[in-house]
């Protein structure tokens, strides 16, 4: 299967002077789940990272350091949001449309593989295929990342910013597309 890499960037108001650099690399597999791998570089000291918890679906970890991904159909207005925090935890969220909010919406629990060096925070993500995107065009998907600096400020990453504010549900940020399955 092919492997696409991509640099996500700093919104221009929410910079982290200390990371040098987020990558993620992402391949659909042959059995439809979807690989996505993460890779933060620099100065997790000037991070705050949760400690490891129980790896459970929780809210709003988007509130705090954590990776994401948008996954939506070409043809339809309907997408997916997955949040995975360094601490284990993780939740998955459906929308009909721009931040409508499927309620009741139970999706897969993802595979999470955490890994921390000096100066290099990892993970290897897997959706199961039934996570992703509903419908049958192309997958497309908006890869972003929320870090908690420790004097609390947050900042944002992502592919690319389409608003002055961030705004990682706007659909002009889920600009990859893969070309092979899922």
């Amino acid at each position: 299967m092919m492997i696409t890499s991509v640099a996500l960037i700093p919104h221009p108001d929410y910079p982290a002077p200390g990371i040098r650099a987020l990558t993620v690399a992402c391949r659909g597999l042959p059995d439809g789940s979807l690989e996505l791998h993460y890779r933060l570089a620099g100065d997790l000291a000037s991070l705050c990272l949760p400690n490891r918890a129980h790896p459970v679906e929780a809210d709003r970890l988007w509130a705090h350091s954590c990776f994401e991904v948008f996954l939506a159909r070409a043809d339809s207005r309907a997408y997916r949001e997955y949040n995975f925090s360094p601490s284990g935890q993780w939740a998955g969220y459906g929308f009909g449309a721009y931040r409508q909010r499927r309620e009741g919406l139970e999706l897969p629990a993802p595979c999470l593989d955490w890994q921390a060096a000096a100066g290099c925070l990892e993970l290897i993500a897997r959706l199961p295929g039934a996570a992703l995107a509903e419908g049958a065009g192309a997958l497309q998907l908006g890869l972003t990342s929320v870090l908690e600096l420790a004097d609390g400020r947050l900042s944002y990453w992502a592919l690319h910013h389409p608003a002055p504010r961030p705004d990682f549900h706007h659909r002009n940020g889920f600009i990859l597309t893969l070309t092979t399955p899922p």
